[in-house]
């Protein structure tokens, strides 16, 4: 299956579940506006979202699909059986210890880390402790869930993995129905809500757990030991887990400090929700698809096929990205106002989580090619340099929200985690440069510019449609008038993008068709003499 190929199957999975996830936002809306209790909620599901992200993507994205991957090199289905088995564990264990530690511990969490700004409010932030206590055992089971993950996409088995979020997003949904249809208040909501995500990481796990058993590896507890495997897996996790989960440390750094305004966790979240679509969708896909492929390439010695996989994900990322940033720019009000204006949530919080919104666009680029740059250092086992970008775009996020946050509220907070993450782009990107282990390719910056002109003309474009059409999206028109003609810029501006970008050169049929039948080459006399890749 080719890389384009790889990209749509875990892009499309991907895509179901974050269509869910608009659904069950629009209902949060509906049911708990940007209230106390929709600040609550958000602020204890955060944490062990946080977690996740540390031990489970970040981890064994990084450190577990290039070890899984040499073992069943070396070794076969057998070899990479006994090393997941030694993980798994392991892991298993130290989760364990962890998730009853930090429940026992949550009041002091809440009060220091999670929301200092609740801790006046002896009613919120007992319920915070109780919700995130219910909730962080999601922690261990999508840490587990993670790491089966893992080992399908390395077996090229993409789409449980990529399907099994969905199941989050339909148990918060049916939590939420329940709740709309019994006219629950909304501690009530936010109670059946925390157990839907329980349950859900459950669930999630028996999904991949099955997967992993169909494509051939049935594994069994064994007891935890610190074999060599699993402590060189440990040495590249460490710093993996602390970059895999930037995104949510600065998430959380920004939630610390929007506690101290009522509503402000809510807005953010609103907001993280709209473009996490085109983050999820591309992000994920490239990240979830290319570590596998290139950790196989370095591996077996074929340096061009490895460089031509780098450029290939950077002009994929590209293509879709830009069109998504220039429209969620323009059309931040429009998005907002319809998917969320009705219930309690009102024609403010609109105009807050827009603003909020419009920013996030702006840094959606370089999010993504985060994801598209880190897998060249993990597939050659470097994990510590993408943790040291990491800490520097902690601090300079940190920096940005202490200062901004009272002059312009939660857009400060967005402004600072987009600047952190085009920071960490940079960096990344520069270092690959110099050292060698990236070399842009010369159609690769013709094309950028031309895309940037497609997504120039796409964005004028709505620009004068949205005011010509202002009449059907304002909240007094049917919600039916308001989907039509939301729906109605997007399907112009898709053609009107991708027919600039092909006119232009931005992209051809040719590139496209040439990328859905790529096929690795074997390595030859250049490959082979470029010698083995660095490992740190």
């Amino acid at each position: 299956m080719s890389l384009v190929k790889k990209f749509m199957t875990v892009g499309g999975a991907t895509l179901g579940s974050r269509v869910f996830g608009f659904a069950r936002e629009t209902l949060m809306a509906a049911a708990l506006g940007t209230g106390p209790v929709a600040d609550v909620f958000y602020a204890a599901f955060r944490f062990p979202n946080l977690f996740r992200r540390l031990f489970a993507e970040g981890a064994f994205n990084a450190a577990f699909v290039p070890l899984f991957a040499k073992e069943i090199e070396a070794n076969g289905i057998d070899g990479a059986k006994r090393f997941s088995e030694e993980v798994f564990g392991v892991l298993f264990s130290v989760l364990m210890i962890l998730t009853i530690g930090m429940q026992l511990a949550m009041p002091l969490l809440v009060e220091w880390i999670i929301a200092p700004g609740f801790a006046d409010d002896p009613e919120k932030f007992g319920l915070t402790v109780r919700l995130a206590i219910v909730m962080f055992p999601y922690l261990m089971c999508m840490s587990l869930t993670a790491m089966l993950s893992g080992m399908l996409n390395s077996l090229h088995h993409f789409f449980a993995a990529a399907i099994a979020p969905v199941f989050l997003n339909v148990l918060m949904i049916s939590a939420l129905g329940w709740a709309l249809w019994t006219g629950a208040d909304p501690a009530a909501t936010a109670w059946a809500l925390s157990w839907s995500v329980l349950g859900a990481g459950l669930l999630q796990m028996a999904v991949v757990y099955l997967g992993v058993r169909h494509a051939g590896i049935h594994l069994s507890f064994k007891r935890p030991r610190f074999t060599p495997n699993v402590k060189r897996l440990l040495v590249l996790a460490i710093p993996a887990a602390v970059t895999g989960g930037i995104t949510q440390i600065n998430q959380l750094i920004g939630q610390a400090i929007a506690s101290g305004k009522e509503g402000a966790i809510a807005a953010l979240q609103y907001a993280d929700r709209i473009y996490q679509l085109p983050l999820g969708v591309v992000g994920v896909a490239v990240a979830v698809v290319l570590l596998p492929e290139l950790a196989r390439a370095l591996k077996s010695g074929h340096m061009k096929e490895a460089g031509n996989l780098q450029n290939r994900a950077i002009e994929f990322v590209l293509f879709l990205t830009l069109p998504a940033a220039a429209g969620i720019w323009v059309l931040s009000d429009e998005i907002i106002r319809v998917l969320y204006e009705r219930g309690a949530f009102s024609e403010q919080n609109t105009a807050v989580v827009a603003s909020i919104l419009a920013i996030y666009g702006l840094g959606l680029p370089g999010f993504v090619l985060i994801k598209a740059l880190q897998p060249a250092y993990y597939a050659r086992e470097d994990t510590k340099t993408p943790m040291r970008f990491t800490m520097v775009s902690v601090a300079i996020n940190t920096g940005l929200a202490v200062t901004l946050f009272p002059i312009f509220a939660e857009s400060g907070i967005a402004i600072a985690e987009a600047a952190a993450g085009w920071t960490n782009t940079i960096l990344l990107l520069s270092v690959l440069l110099w050292r060698g282990h990236l070399v842009i390719e010369r159609s690769l910056i013709t094309r950028t510019l031309r895309l940037l002109v497609a997504a120039a003309v796409m964005a004028a474009m709505l620009v004068y449609l949205s005011g010509r059409w202002s009449a059907w999206l304002t909240p007094q028109s049917p919600l039916f008038d308001q989907l039509l003609a939301l729906g109605g810029l997007v399907a112009l501006a898709m053609p009107v993008y991708f027919g600039v970008a092909f006119a232009i050169g931005g992209a051809d049929l040719g590139m496209i068709r040439r990328n859905l039948k790529r096929k690795p080459k074997s390595a030859g006399p250049t490959d082979a003499g470029t010698g083995a890749p660095d490992q740190q």
